[in-house]
């Protein structure tokens, strides 16, 4: 239900955690109760507040009463504003400046890019941790002012926010350690390496739902823009080449990786695609989200030298010679079909006749027997049928049972049923 516009935080927050709709409960991080303000408070008798507080798509523009939010928000670490109708960053510090405990907080889908971010506006948020701003559509401008005066930011979501490009600030934040840019526009990887330059000591970069088609970077530079990354997500990039996946291995510490929907792997099978990417990347112990055990990455080496081992030399990828190395030259694995034959030719015995006949294997006795009617010149009511294996060590084995399969006898090219008439 869409709530009325021009609300307030405070307006809300007694709505929603009053004590009809929020009942007060004792317990650590349970709630905290607090007195009726002076006069003129709305609040009647009590807020039962956590100290985490959600209030997303509520329709919240502005602050309310500073005072009450400071007496009753003094304990809340964790604040959800997303999706409210919050445009001015003023009424956003007033919220945050109130709120001393506060650690975690999420802005995402307010349209706060009608208005400019001061520094001093910025400044109130400088105890948070944890920042989220997806779909704000926050100029890069916003983001430095931000990166200025949060001293302890650890965590910054800056999604569907339509960047093309990457702004870098005067002066870097190293306190950052994980940014989730995902679904924007960027593609150059002249972009994302700003992002090595601002953050150097990212352990965290997802880029997933990016356009990125290529890591153009040469290897020591790699490792310089991005000394701490220990995981990166391109799920559903632009990369089409394998030496892009092998510049993943310039990363000194890099240990996962997320590369699913990306156009190089497209023309290979699910097992190709996950072999191939384990061999290249002999640090990562955790790709796509499962961990890389030691017995699947013996496999995965293995399988890339027999996969490679036809190809031209000037053609073999440098991890080749490395796993050669490792393993030596191996033979390629005999290829066996375990499918379950679908038919097979029999001979078929009747009186002093003898018919090769070709059966299907997924029918049943019943069903053979229709198929022998003709042949035979028996009624199917008349019909006993025999199975010999010329392998089996006590001979010919009846058929007596009408719904059995013909594969369940373990049926193959050249045996032989024999055809007898009931009367005889």
């Amino acid at each position: 239900m869409d709530q009325p516009s021009g609300r307030s935080f405070m307006q809300v927050l007694c709505e929603k955690y009053s004590p009809e709709n929020f009942p007060y409960r004792r317990g650590p991080g349970m709630g905290v109760h607090v007195p009726a303000m002076p006069q003129g408070s709305p609040m009647k008798d009590r807020l039962n507040l956590p100290s985490i507080l959600v209030l997303n798509s509520c329709g919240i523009t502005c602050a309310g009463d500073e005072r009450e939010i400071a007496a009753f928000c003094a304990h809340v670490s964790e604040l959800d504003l997303s999706d409210n109708k919050l445009e001015d960053w003023h009424e956003v510090s007033k919220i945050v400046s109130n709120v001393p405990q506060l650690e975690f907080l999420n802005l995402s889908s307010n349209p706060l890019n009608l208005s400019v971010l001061e520094r001093t506006c910025a400044g109130s948020f400088s105890g948070v941790r944890k920042l989220v701003l997806n779909n704000s559509k926050a100029s890069w401008e916003t983001v430095h002012t931000i990166l200025q005066e949060l001293p302890d930011l650890e965590e910054l979501f800056l999604c569907l926010n339509d960047y093309e490009t990457v702004s870098c600030p005067s002066i870097c934040c190293h306190s950052l350690k994980l940014l989730h840019i995902t679904d924007n526009n960027l593609q150059d990887w002249t972009e994302i390496r700003k992002l090595g330059a601002m953050f150097p000591s990212l352990d965290t970069l997802v880029l997933a739902n990016n356009h990125v088609n290529a890591i153009e970077e040469p290897d020591d530079s790699l490792a310089r823009l991005f000394p701490n990354l220990r995981s990166i997500s391109l799920h559903k990039s632009g990369l089409q080449s394998w030496e892009d996946i092998d510049k993943l291995n310039s990363f000194p510490k890099l240990e996962e990786v997320r590369l699913l929907g990306i156009p190089l792997l497209q023309p290979y099978t699910t097992e190709e695609r996950r072999k191939l990417v384990i061999a290249r990347l002999p640090s990562v112990s955790k790709l796509n989200g499962s961990v890389v055990t030691d017995g699947e990455r013996e496999d995965s080496e293995r399988f890339f030298i027999r996969y490679y081992v036809d190809v031209p030399q000037e053609d073999v990828p440098f991890r080749y010679h490395e796993l050669i190395t490792k393993y030596g030259k191996l033979e390629p694995l005999a290829e066996v079909d375990l499918r379950p034959q679908s038919s097979a030719k029999v001979e078929v015995h009747f009186n002093d006749q003898v018919e090769e006949v070709s059966i299907r294997l997924d029918q049943t006795v019943a069903e053979l027997k229709k198929q022998l009617k003709t042949l035979v010149q028996l009624p199917t009511s008349n019909m006993l049928l025999y199975h010999f294996d010329h392998e089996a060590p006590f001979g010919p084995e009846e058929m007596k049972y009408s719904s059995r399969a013909l594969h369940s006898f373990g049926i193959r090219d050249g045996d032989k049923i024999y055809v007898e008439s009931k009367t005889k």
